[in-house]
This record gives C-alpha cells, structure tokens and sequence, in this order.
C-alpha cells in the first residue's frame, strides 16, 4: 500500500491531501498545533506527521504558551477563535517571549474581512488560512514558513559569525591599541626633555602626532661647550612605519651616543667636531638608499651653532624654511629648498650660514603647522605662523609653545589636526661672557 493510498483511507485526511509534499525526515521541524477544538487538531496533527514534521497539540493559548517555553517551535498553526484567550492574543504573547529563533506563525479563521486579516497580521502572524483547510493552500504557507525559518537561522547564524568575528577583530584592536599606546610613550621619550635651560640660551620643542604615533621628530645634541646641533625632521606618511623609521634616524642623531651621531666626526685627539650639515644630510641620503631599503623618505633641516658667536651652518632638504624673530620682532626665513632625503641617489645639498643676535629665536618646524588648513580650507602658510611667532615673542621657552599650540588649535578649529605638529624654539641669549659683562 503506498503513502498516498494509506493517507486517502484515513477518513480524517480530505481526499486534496496527499504526500507529495514532506518536510525533510532527517531533520523534522517541530510545529505546534492550537486549537480547541479536538477534531480540527486531530485533522491537522495527522497530515502533518504523515509530511514527517514533529507535531505538538494544545487545546488552548495559555497551554500552547506553556508548551512554548519548553520546544523551539519552527511553525505554530492556530484557531482565531478560542474561548479564553483568542488566536491574534496567543500569538502576541507568543512573540513576547525570547526566543532563539523565529517561530512562524498561521492563524486559522473563517473571517474573510480585510479588517479582521489586518488585526491578526498586526497581532504578529505571519500568515492565515481560511477554513475548511485545503491542502494546496497549507502546502503553500508551509513552504513559505520553512523559508522564512530557515533564513532566520541563517541570518542568526551569520550574525553570530560576524559578532564572533567582531569580538576578535576588538580584542586584536585592543592588543593593538595598547601597543600603540606604549609606543606613543616610547617616541615622546626621544624627546627626552621639552624644556632645556643653557647658560647661552634656553631649547623649547613638542611633539604632538596626528595618530597614536608619527613621523616627526626634533631634538638637539651637544658637540662641545661651545657648539650645539638643532635639528627637525618630518618622514613621509604616517604611522607606525613612519614612527619606526623616525625612532631609527633619531639613533643617527644621537646625542648620548656621539659615534653613533653622524652629524658628527670623530678628532685625533678622541673628541668630536661637526661635520658640514651638507655633509650629514649627503650620508643621511645615502644611508636611506642604499642600506634601509625602504620607499619612506624624510625633510630634513639642521642647525650647528657656535653659542659663543652665534654664528650657524645650516642645511635645509626639502622642510620648511627654518624663521628666525628678532628682538625687535622682525622675521627671516633661512634657506632656499633642497631635496628630500631619500629621493634621489647622489643628491647634492648645500649648507648656508646664519647669525643669530641676542635676543633672537631660532625656530625649526614641520609642515604640519604651515600646511594646517582650518574650516575654510586656508592653509596656515609661513606668513600666518610668524604673526603667530612675534604675537607671543615676549614669552620663552614651553610658555611660548604653548601659547603657539593655543593659537594653532584656534586656526585649526574644533577638528583634529591631519598632520603630525613638531617645533624646536631656540631662544639665543648670547655667549657667557656677554651674561658676565
């Protein structure tokens, strides 16, 4: 006897019911069935089961809630009118419960009116069917309700993959986060004082990244009692590459380790001189070309002072134009260009000589602070930052950078700034000799 046949003997199953349609026997889907009436769940029930789904009855809305606490229904198949509690109040309570899944849910009803359909799909069905049942038409939500199930869990599930992902994606970014955080403390420790006092003058730099790190760096190392070297560089790009590069360059410019500095040459006698800035930006070029092996380049401007003339040899390759304010207020910009370093091998560079008076600043920057843009998308250019240089020139030191901080950020605007923000002021207050005088 076959399936079919088996299904029109039973005088329960109408004669529109057959088995052509079956949910899938490895992994039956558990559908309650509520009504109360014992001879339409009888009805239901079996069809259903002979369709290979896992099927569940309850006689009333407050049972089937009871049942739903307990099975993970796939489809819930429900009479409107039930005493007690209805169909579209079941199903709102049903859907108030959490669940892990979607549960699709048909109502049963003899109304046909637009209005009572509306109220039931309001109440949070899904799906109704008219009755007398018929077979095409439960076949047809059937299949829509698997689809629906389905996709529901399979959304669940890469919503899961994604959360998951995204859990790992912020623990990485966390690890990362604080590693950044560590190494912004490690390049601000190449600063290693912001505010230094000498008996001819007094050195004043920050170093504000545009990121957690950055490619800028100014510093300044001691050649003898009477000489000193100043120096600001800016490597191109940004980010850790650019900061591993800058921490690299700052061991070449050292001022703990003179051998290792190569702005400086070693005497016969075991002392050290200065090399001609020239000089130290043609090595520090053929350094980048044919030893680090690396696409980044890097401006570059240095000054050698003799603190007791202060008379300056000075490089410039490619950064902005070192600017001295007088005492009087009145401002040059020292230089006239050069190339990066790192561009082109063989490059030439020529030094250039500056006298500074007492009373003079001596001031080296990067371009994040003439290329600032603010709201308007002016750039702050060489102009804009000497008003801002003589507008604070009375004061000295951290003072005075913090006020040009001030006056940047007021330029700037409520935006961060799109590029690393590094100067070095060297207020010249002449030799000893003149102090003693």
């Amino acid at each position: 006897m076959t399936m079919t046949n088996a299904m029109h003997s039973d005088p329960l199953i109408p004669s529109d019911w057959d088995d052509t349609f079956a949910a899938d026997p490895a992994t039956p889907q558990q559908v309650l069935v509520v009504d109360d009436s014992r001879m339409q769940r009888k009805l239901l029930s079996t069809g259903l089961r002979k369709w290979g789904y896992e099927v569940f009855e309850a006689e009333s809305g407050p049972e089937g809630l009871e049942l739903c606490k307990h099975h993970d229904f796939s489809i819930i198949v429900s009479d409107w009118m039930m005493p007690g509690m209805d169909g579209p109040e079941f199903c709102q309570k049903f859907r108030q419960m959490k669940r892990s899944s979607y549960g699709y849910f048909i109502l049963l009803t003899s109304k046909g009116e637009t209005r009572e359909v509306a109220e039931g799909l309001n109440s949070g069905a899904d799906d109704f069917l008219t009755k007398p049942v018929s077979f095409g038409e439960l076949k047809a939500r059937l299949k829509a309700g698997e689809r629906i199930v389905t996709m529901h869990a399979q959304l669940i599930e890469k919503n899961r993959m994604v959360n998951d992902a995204l859990e790992a994606i912020q623990k990485l970014y966390d690890s990362l986060d604080r590693d950044l955080i560590e190494a912004r403390k490690l390049q601000q420790s190449l600063v290693r004082e912001t505010d230094v006092a000498l008996d001819e003058g007094n050195i004043a730099m920050i170093l504000q990244p545009s990121g957690h790190v950055g490619g800028d760096l100014v510093g300044y190392f001691q050649i003898s009692s009477t000489h000193l070297g100043l120096f600001s560089l800016d490597v191109s790009g940004h980010g850790v590459s650019s900061a591993l590069m800058t921490a690299r360059l700052a061991g070449y410019l050292s001022g703990l380790n003179p051998k290792q500095n190569i702005a400086l040459q070693e005497t016969k006698a075991g002392g050290f001189v200065a090399r001609d800035p020239a000089d130290t930006a043609a090595r520090f070029n053929e350094i980048l070309l044919r030893e680090l092996d690396t696409e980044l380049y890097f401006t570059f401007a240095l000054a050698v002072l003799d603190l007791s003339t202060g008379k300056m040899t000075c490089v410039q390759a490619g950064h902005p134009p070192p600017i001295v304010v007088h005492s009087d207020k009145s401002a040059d910009l020292l230089g006239s260009g050069g190339l990066p370093i790192g561009l082109v091998a063989g490059a030439e560079y020529e030094s250039f000589e500056a006298q500074l008076t007492p009373g003079d600043r001596l001031v080296l920057y990067s371009d994040g602070i003439t290329e600032c843009e603010n709201a308007k998308g002016d750039m702050l250019d060489e102009p804009g930052f000497i008003e801002i240089l003589q507008a604070h020139s009375e004061h000295a030191g951290s003072e005075m950078l913090n006020d040009i901080m001030w006056d940047l950020q007021k330029f700037r605007g409520d935006a961060d700034f799109d590029d690393d923000i590094s100067a070095l002021v060297f207020h010249y207050d002449g030799p000893v000799s003149a102090h003693a005088a």
